[in-house]
Order: structure tokens, then C-alpha cells, then sequence
């Protein structure tokens, strides 16, 4: 497994946003939140999730590798770019998905066991509505919250996203599952 290999290139996103051929609408929504392994998995089980991709986001180099990000001089974050239909499933959904069940946004720079910058949760927010929607959610939840520790999550303008090499793309089906990412179901929420 060749982890120095530069990513691709990819300016354009994985799906274009907007009215495709046959109807559908299609949106674009960035999320970090752990070893990105288990976060993509979570959000290709969500129903209106029409692709996703891996890969790297919130840094300062261009064609970041894996063993860069790790190696925590770029300021990367493990991401994931979800492409969704906006009649199936909402920005809103999405992002409480992410809060609520995919990760635990109350863990600074680690999800579980994986410690480092690179595991920080973020939601890479595209324009003012999608801001307002992260903001609002992230209002709500902490509202909610029992937890002793506040909710770290940043919410900040979508940066570049640099495809992860293929390799780390649905990691998971190819692998026929993993052990990187624990399921929340809210448990963040009383601790």
C-alpha cells in the first residue's frame, strides 16, 4: 500500500452540484470528523446520500498524501465530501447525522482512539445558507446536551478538497467493514 503517493488533482467535485440528467437535484456537503474511513461509511448508509469521497481538507499544502496529513505539517483534516438529493434527505439532516450519531463533537483533535489535528470535527460549510443551517443545529444540540464537555465542532467556509488516494475510497466496502469508527447514537449527549 503506497501511502507517499501524491493525490490527484481534483478541482472539480465528484458530482456536480445542481439539476443532473433525470431530475434529481443534487447538493454538495463537507464534513471532518474522525478517521474518515467510518464517517464516509455512516453517510453512504443515509438514505439521499448519492456519492461520497475521501479526502483531505482545512490545510495550507496543496496534494496533501495520507502520510503528510499524519504527519501533522499540513493542517489537514480527514473529510469527506457527501453528494446528496435535497428531496430526499436535508442539509439539516445531514449535519445532524454528523453531530448526533456519526461522530462525538465534544472530542478536541480525536475521535476515540485516533488522536491528532487530522481527526478534529469540522463542518466545511459552502455558502451563507448551509453556515446558518451548521450553526443553528450546533445551537440546538448543545441546548440538548448533558454532557460536562462543550461541543468543539468549528464550522468554518469550505476549503479546497484534496481526493484521498484510492486506496482510502469506501474503505470500508472493500475491506468488508473496519473497527475505526465507533457509532455514537447520542452517547456524546450524556456523558
Amino acid at each position: 500500500m503506497d501511502t507517499t503517493s501524491p493525490s490527484p488533482d481534483i478541482a472539480t467535485p465528484l458530482v456536480t452540484p445542481g439539476q443532473p440528467e433525470g431530475g434529481a437535484t443534487r447538493e454538495m456537503a463537507v464534513f471532518a470528523g474522525g478517521c474518515f474511513w467510518g464517517v464516509e461509511d455512516a453517510f453512504r448508509h443515509l438514505a439521499g446520500v448519492i456519492a461520497t469521497r475521501v479526502g483531505y481538507a482545512g490545510g495550507h499544502t496543496e496534494h496533501p498524501t495520507y502520510r503528510e496529513v499524519c504527519s501533522h505539517t499540513t493542517g489537514h483534516a480527514e473529510a469527506v465530501e457527501v453528494v446528496y438529493d435535497p428531496a430526499l434527505i436535508s442539509y439539516e439532516d445531514l449535519v445532524t447525522a454528523f453531530l448526533f450519531d456519526i461522530h462525538d463533537p465534544t472530542q478536541l483533535n480525536r475521535q476515540g482512539p485516533d488522536v491528532g489535528d487530522q481527526y478534529r470535527s469540522a463542518i466545511f460549510v459552502r455558502d451563507a445558507g448551509q453556515r446558518a443551517t451548521a450553526e443553528r443545529v450546533l445551537g440546538r444540540l448543545a441546548g440538548q446536551s448533558r454532557s460536562r464537555r462543550p461541543i468543539v465542532t468549528e464550522v468554518s467556509e469550505a476549503p479546497r478538497f484534496w481526493e484521498a488516494e484510492e486506496y482510502h475510497q469506501q474503505y470500508f466496502e472493500k475491506q468488508g467493514g473496519g473497527a475505526c469508527h465507533l457509532p455514537m447514537s447520542g452517547s456524546w449527549m450524556r456523558a
